[in-house]
């Protein structure tokens, strides 16, 4: 069983990214969500991850029909904390404030994620 502080792979997020937002689905689905985010994926190498995931517990396989449908078996919001926490521990020193003054001052940031940040920074006070 997956421990509290387990943190998937990179490629693993990716399909776990998937899943979440689509439900469960196909290896073939999976595959060709992945293959349109990026550069193309081997349909193999897709199916094998997805295997070696359900061995570990981080998916679930309904093997009741000739096409097997995965499912994510991590919560999503669990597994987000995890890896932000890893992130800020190893990038910010921990430092929930330096990430944000980071992010506030990034220049991508809209006119109306502003306006929402504000907002959310307000129902905080």
């Amino acid at each position: 069983m997956l421990n509290n502080n387990a943190e998937p792979t990179k490629a693993q997020l990716e399909i776990l990214q998937v899943l979440w937002k689509y439900g469960p689905s196909t290896v073939r689905f999976v595959n060709d969500q992945l293959s349109q985010q990026k550069q193309a994926v081997s349909y193999t190498s897709t199916l094998k991850l997805m295997q070696i995931m359900h061995e570990k517990e981080m998916l679930k396989r309904d093997e009741t029909n000739m096409t097997h449908v995965y499912s994510a078996a991590l919560e999503e919001q669990k597994i987000k904390k995890v890896v932000l926490d890893k992130f800020v521990d190893s990038m910010y020193d921990g430092s929930v404030k330096n990430l944000m003054l980071e992010l506030l001052g990034n220049e991508k940031t809209s006119n109306k994620e502003w306006e929402t940040i504000k907002e959310l920074l307000n129902k905080l006070d």
